[in-house]
């Protein structure tokens, strides 16, 4: 039985959250076409979206298959190309772990550190009505997330560390998250991988001279 092969692109900017998506297309290891987009022009244009509504980074489209959304990305990525084990088979005991910890950062951590970010804090007794409960609670637990040896699935490696640990990386760079010695660690100890290593360097060359915002 001959195998498909479906042209994978990558519609990404080089400061953006698209550096997480790079990060897990070099660990996939899989041919991937980049379409870089501009802030301000063509992330906004009729062409882009089309394929993101939300008219922002990163997306991809694997043959006729579109994804946005970089932790949906990240799980999808895993998921089509399981020859690079960057997630637990379905039915794997680990795999409600993997979920919890991908989707964790994808909820809890992302909003926490985006409104700590702003300035926002949460009323006293208000707490319930947010998804992640205040800040300092996020941290607890993501702390709790990266205190083992290696990686949040124990000695496995996956799509969840790429999310959740390039959201310790970016929060320790910008200063949305409180510096604790398991953070740093932590991303020290997968930052040095060659696919993490190798995607930083070609999105540092791709930045442009004039940075541009958000």
């Amino acid at each position: 039985m001959t195998r498909t092969v479906h042209t994978l692109t990558f519609y990404t900017h080089p400061m953006s959250r698209g550096r997480i998506v790079r990060w897990m297309l070099e660990e996939v290891g899989a041919p991937y076409e980049t379409c870089l987009l501009d802030y301000h022009t063509t992330m906004k244009a009729p062409e882009y979206l089309a394929v993101n509504p939300m008219g922002k980074v990163p997306a991809i489209r694997h043959g006729d298959v579109v994804v946005t959304e970089t932790a949906a990305i990240c799980a999808y990525l895993a998921d089509a190309f399981p020859d690079a084990r960057l997630a637990p088979p379905p039915g794997h005991p680990d795999r409600g772990c993997y979920y919890r910890w991908l989707f964790f950062a994808a909820g809890p951590i992302e909003a926490a550190f985006s409104n700590h970010a702003l300035g926002f804090v949460v009323p006293d007794g208000r707490e319930r009505m947010m998804g992640y409960g205040t800040y300092n609670q996020v941290l607890d637990v993501l702390e709790g997330a990266v205190s083992g040896e290696k990686y949040l699935l124990g000695e496995r490696f996956s799509a969840a560390d790429v999310y959740l640990g390039s959201q310790i990386g970016f929060g320790l760079e910008f200063g949305t998250l409180k510096k604790r010695p398991v953070y740093e660690r932590y991303w020290s100890r997968i930052s040095s991988r060659p696919a993490c290593v190798k995607a930083r360097q070609i999105d540092d060359a791709l930045i442009p001279t004039k940075p541009q915002s958000h």
